[in-house]
């Protein structure tokens, strides 16, 4: 009881109260821990325990309880009669009660082989449930730098908010002084209430994509909460550790264990039984009258032949295993592919990046320009707002790459398993 309890309340969405920051690594570790599949591990273990329960008792000894009353047509009767000597047949309706017990006392090893295998199919079973939430590091991934590529744009918007307030007072100060035209004034207005509009949009964006993360790792969060960018390194060529190689491992294992206990299906069962009974008639047919009695033996069972259902067992076992072998090279070739796709998307990000500080850095010679020819009154407020988009373009767009970067990284080292 104390078991089940603790298992459901890992299951209770966890809160984070005091926590305002979530980093990459603490939501793979929510994700895997909350997610319903963690639960299935624990489950497996029971069942797999109460089937080797079932196969442990096969050694003990079995014992049943018969009893019947029958009446039958005839009975066994001599033809003829025999000199000073009087038989009398069984009755015709006969009743009989025995106690039967049966030992086992070999069976080749078949019990312990097939213990062996349901341990064997529950390291299988418990590593597909492991290769099952590794695939939530995915989803994590997605979800994760949605949030953060909306979060880092808020703080654009809000940044670009302040520059164009700034502008607005000072087109304001210049109106009033007759220095600038009203018309100046009204389009940098219309330019904050378009801003206004995009932060919106990306704040009602941004609590979406927070939400879907939330279900993901079973948390309540609040909208407060700032996600970790974070700084992921990645080394090529690395080890594969993903855990689908060792579910490889593990049903090749579970094969050859299968082999095995096939193998001991064709040796001879030996076992030792006793009954004892009380009936009419008994062990002697001729004595018409209750009596007690009872038999002890050895029984040998051995199926000598079996039609070839035996190496027809072991030729799927051995096929099960090519099966196998050909699943794991093309998970091996599809590694190779997708790890060396997000390899070149690293690669690529970081050239984009590159030109994006080298785009910024004109562009941001170009605002300042732009601001003190807007402050002296020489150009108009929208050559000023064509010359911000185009600095706030460009930061967007090393921002956006800034996020795909960690986005290559984060999935190529979920990809090498690492």
């Amino acid at each position: 009881m104390k078991r089940i309890i603790a298992l459901n309340v890992l299951f209770l969405p966890a809160v984070l109260f005091a926590q305002q920051q979530l980093s990459l690594e603490e939501s793979y570790n929510y994700a895997l821990k909350n997610n319903p599949l963690r639960n299935q591990a624990d489950w497996l273990k029971e069942k797999s325990d109460a089937e080797i329960s079932i196969l442990e008792k096969g050694k003990l000894p079995k014992l049943d309880v018969n009893a019947q009353a029958t009446y039958q047509s005839d009975v066994v009767h001599f033809p003829g009669s025999l000199p000073n000597m009087s038989i009398v047949p069984p009755n015709k309706d006969q009743y009989r009660a025995t106690v039967d017990v049966s030992q086992l006392i070999y069976k080749g090893g078949a019990i312990q082989a097939q213990t062996k295998l349901k341990e064997a199919e529950l390291q299988t079973l418990q590593q597909q449930v492991e290769v099952g939430l590794y695939g939530l590091k995915y989803q994590v991934n997605q979800y994760y730098f949605n949030v953060l590529l909306k979060q880092e744009q808020a703080k654009l918007l809000e940044l670009k908010k302040q520059q164009l307030q700034e502008r607005l007072n000072e087109v304001k100060a210049a109106v009033k002084y007759g220095a600038a035209l009203t018309s100046s004034e009204k389009i940098l207005e219309a330019e904050l209430l378009k801003l206004s509009q995009e932060q919106t949009q990306v704040d009602a964006d941004r609590k979406k994509a927070l939400e879907q993360l939330s279900q993901l790792l079973h948390l309540d969060v609040t909208k407060d909460l700032v996600l970790e960018n974070p700084n992921l390194t990645v080394y090529k060529n690395e080890e594969n550790l993903r855990p689908e190689l060792k579910l490889f491992a593990l049903q090749e294992n579970q094969l050859t264990v299968s082999e095995a206990a096939i193998a001991k299906e064709v040796f001879p069962i030996v076992s030792g039984f006793a009954q004892a009974g009380y009936g009419n008639p008994g062990l002697n047919m001729l004595d018409n009258s209750f009596q007690d009695f009872y038999i002890v033996g050895i029984r040998l069972n051995w199926n000598i032949f079996d039609w070839g259902q035996n190496k027809q067992k072991k030729n799927i076992i051995r096929y099960n295993k090519e099966i196998v072998s050909t699943e794991r090279e093309n998970f091996l070739l599809q590694t190779v592919i997708n790890e060396q796709a997000a390899y070149n998307d690293i690669i690529k990000y970081e050239g984009l990046l590159q030109k994006d500080d080298e785009i910024i850095n004109l562009r941001e010679e170009v605002l300042t320009s732009v601001t003190s020819q807007l402050k002296n009154g020489t150009i108009r407020s929208s050559e000023y707002i064509i010359e911000l988009n185009n600095l706030f373009e460009a930061k967007i767009d090393k921002q956006l790459h800034e996020i795909q970067l960690s986005l290559s990284k984060a999935n190529y080292n979920v990809i090498v398993g690492k």
